[in-house]
């Protein structure tokens, strides 16, 4: 993908294969025979750079990207073919190619080695390079190109990305069993616009509800520009519309568990026959079927990504400050705040708080959005 001829470049690495550091200090100890025996372990470094990352000199090319530079390595692209990732989960992954034919693929290490905020180095949907290696169907992933788009989420300190390079996300919620989460809603249209991706709302088993009960909610987002799509399996509507939405696209379906993604898909095309569950009647939670995000192709044309139901989106990379930016309702009433770095939680002559007690921003979306930047720790709305 690069064209640009490559150049030297220090890339730090993880510190993976160095030997742990000794917490000890000894100056603080008496050297009698049995410390010193300790000491004598030479599988412990005496040293403290352990803490410092790895570098090496790689050739390749530096990439602008939204999140800032990336390096593209150079390989030999002549003994490469390109592909696109159908699956990946931990250091294997399925790669389609352009005739159709698949390839169960390693990582090169230096590849998976190089130092990243986030958790995978190949994910479902990235573009790769790879190269065979003599066995039939086998190959090595060589470079992973730049991601023009992706969809992630915070874990245990480090990013998640789900999926990369789709066109739009398919936030779904159910009606009811289990219960529809506006404030995931809110989290996943941030997740969304963040990764560069076009978002779509679909509340899934309105069969199970009136329809009438939803209007206000449906209203709130539809007066923003979001899609909104309600459908139910059992009888058939909205899937028409959803198929429309999903022609020629590259699309991930994203939600809680037990929401009823992989019965949607199925219902889209039948010739998925992705494997489904019954909510859990003892707490009303859905039970995970899908284990890794895949990459399907359907027969209107375009893909769709199935991807593991999650009970909570933890936001990756998104400041308190920048929140207010993601909720388009804000928008028109941030410029009439008293102060320019107005929070919306606690400040006088707020617009965002005035606008919310006169019913122009739903309560619902502001105690979402205190939610957000307060770590779920809810706060009142002040009359003002």
């Amino acid at each position: 993908m690069a064209k640009k001829k490559g150049k030297k470049i220090r890339v730090a690495f993880k510190k993976n294969r160095q030997k742990k550091v000794r917490n000890n200090k000894l100056a603080s100890h008496q050297m009698d025979e049995q410390v010193d025996s300790q000491y004598r372990d030479t599988t412990e470094r005496l040293t403290g750079k352990g803490d410092l990352t790895r570098h090496r000199t790689v050739m390749g090319v530096e990439h602008e990207t939204d999140d800032g530079t990336e390096i593209v390595i150079d390989i030999d692209e002549q003994n490469c073919i390109p592909g696109r990732v159908i699956r990946s989960q931990g250091l294997n992954s399925v790669v389609q190619v352009a005739d159709g034919t698949r390839y169960e693929c390693t990582i090169r290490r230096l590849v998976r080695t190089m130092s990243r905020e986030d958790r995978n180095a190949v994910v479902a949907g990235d573009h790769v390079l790879i190269r065979p290696d003599g066995n039939e169907y086998q190959a090595v992933i060589e470079r992973v190109e730049p991601r023009r788009s992706y969809l992630s989420r915070g874990s245990k300190r480090r990013e998640h990305i789900l999926v990369s390079n789709i066109d739009q996300a398919v936030i779904v919620v159910s009606a009811d069993d289990p219960p529809l989460k506006p404030s995931l809603i809110d989290r996943f249209l941030i997740s969304s616009e963040k990764g560069n991706i076009h978002s779509i709302i679909c509340i899934n088993k309105i069969d199970l509800v009136d329809p009438v009960a939803f209007q206000p909610l449906i209203g709130v987002y539809a007066q923003m520009g979001y899609d909104i799509v309600l459908t139910s399996v059992t009888e058939g509507t909205g899937i028409p519309r959803l198929r429309s939405l999903l022609k020629g696209k590259q699309s991930v379906f994203s939600g809680q568990s037990g929401v009823g993604k992989s019965s949607l898909l199925n219902q889209i095309d039948e010739r998925l026959s992705l494997e489904t569950a019954e909510i859990s009647q003892e707490n009303r939670k859905g039970r995970h079927t899908t284990r890794s995000a895949l990459l399907l192709e359907i027969a209107t044309g375009g893909w769709v990504v199935d991807t593991p139901g999650i009970r909570q989106l933890e936001l990756w990379d998104v400041i308190p400050e920048e929140v207010e930016g993601f909720f388009r309702d804000f928008i028109p009433f941030v410029t009439q705040c008293r102060f320019p770095d107005c929070s919306h939680t606690h400040e006088a002559d707020c617009g965002v708080k005035r606008a919310v007690v006169h019913d122009f921003i739903s309560r619902q979306r502001y105690q979402s959005y205190l939610k957000i930047i307060a770590s779920d720790e809810p706060r009142p709305v002040y009359h003002q």
